[in-house]
């Protein structure tokens, strides 16, 4: 099995222009996301995905693997998509380049459920998360399964709202996908749902259609860059380490 991770990357991010080149420790984030990935021993090979000359740049000043892609994408899969159609794989693995904290072992469980199971299309992590903060922060999705864990919705509320107790345990989306060749050409060809474009969320566009999404648990403590205010977080937990 053919396995490639793609990094995508786009400068233009409404809450936070330029963020793949933010500064952390003399190093752009893309830097630290890409070398955490490199460590993936199951990826065979491994891409940055931009349609920015100036993170093109950046990635060969690091001789980090870079794509030029077009720049009429409005998700991070639909510039996966547009790789796999030149790049040929049996498995692609979606790996955001806001998340410089993302450990290997973390981005091998979206890959290890495919030599289980080879009726599974996709794949997505999720985390469970204990701050309260967290849980009403609308940057960070919030995951509904099933008893197999396989995806039911995915929100930026909190959901599922806690009537009568609270002992159970809400999850956060890691954004680390895994996408047979197949589940991204489905979503090339097809339009936004009503549900995505309310919650701005891409892989409701497979749980709309009923499209099976497995999720795997895992134990990850990465914040993802969505802001201005996650970076420094990002900073000072670089810095102790």
């Amino acid at each position: 099995m053919k396995i490639v991770g793609i990094i995508p990357a786009r400068y233009k991010s409404s809450r936070f222009p330029g963020k793949p080149l933010a500064d952390i420790c003399g190093k752009p984030m893309l830097y630290w996301v890409y070398n955490q990935a490199k460590k993936v021993s199951l990826l065979d090979e491994l891409y940055v995905a931009t349609d920015d000359l100036r993170i093109s740049d950046v990635c060969k000043s690091y001789n980090i693997n870079v794509i030029l892609t077009s720049d009429d994408h409005s998700t991070g899969t639909d510039r996966i998509s547009e790789v796999a159609q030149r790049i040929k794989a049996d498995l692609y693995i979606n790996i955001q380049g806001d998340e410089p904290l993302i450990e290997p072992s973390t981005i091998e469980q979206a890959i290890l459920p495919f030599f289980k199971n080879k009726e599974l299309k996709i794949t997505n992590l999720m985390t469970e998360r204990k701050d309260p903060v967290e849980v009403i922060n609308f940057t960070i999705p919030k995951v509904i399964t099933n008893k197999d864990n396989f995806g039911i919705y995915l929100t930026r509320s909190a959901a599922p709202y806690p009537k009568g107790k609270i002992d159970f345990k809400y999850y956060k989306q890691v954004c680390v996908y895994g996408f047979t060749p197949d589940a991204l050409e489905f979503f090339n060809k097809s339009e936004r749902g009503k549900i995505e474009s309310i919650e701005d969320i891409e892989i409701l566009r497979f749980i709309e259609n009923g499209w099976k999404v497995k999720f795997v648990e895992v134990n990850s403590d990465t914040v993802a860059v969505d802001t201005p205010n996650d970076l420094q977080k990002v900073i000072k937990i670089m810095e102790t380490k």
